[in-house]
């Protein structure tokens, strides 16, 4: 049973849950959306993606943020997912960040994309 991010219940009034590939992509959310020291008992976990984002936009800091998510991701959820594409846009004060990835169990692919913006 994998439980579904953000927790919330379901309509029975229940935990509500999320099947394997919406798990998957609900944990990547999760990893890219926490910063390092948000954790308490995992205070290295997460990617720092947010930390950037008030910074100057240039291809090199996308390229240092697809090398930083890459890692994180193999790191993290390695066992589970392998990446087939990592892009990562940054512009102005905003950074779009689109995965393609294969599940290892089944096989099966899945895309998710994260766009993150200043305040946001």
């Amino acid at each position: 049973m994998n439980v579904a991010f953000p927790y919330h219940l379901d309509a029975c009034g229940q935990t509500a849950t999320a099947d394997a590939g919406e798990h998957i992509r609900e944990m990547l959310e999760q990893l890219l959306l926490t910063s390092p020291g948000e954790r308490v008992n995992r205070p290295d976990f997460g990617c720092g993606v947010r930390d950037l984002l008030f910074g100057p936009s240039s291809p090199e800091v996308a390229a240092a943020l697809r090398v930083t998510i890459g890692s994180a991701i193999q790191r993290w959820l390695g066992d589970l997912i392998a990446i087939d594409s990592l892009e990562v846009t940054a512009r102005d004060s905003e950074l779009d960040v689109q995965l393609a990835y294969a599940i290892r169990a089944t096989g099966q692919t899945g895309r998710t994309a994260v766009i993150l913006a200043a305040g946001g």
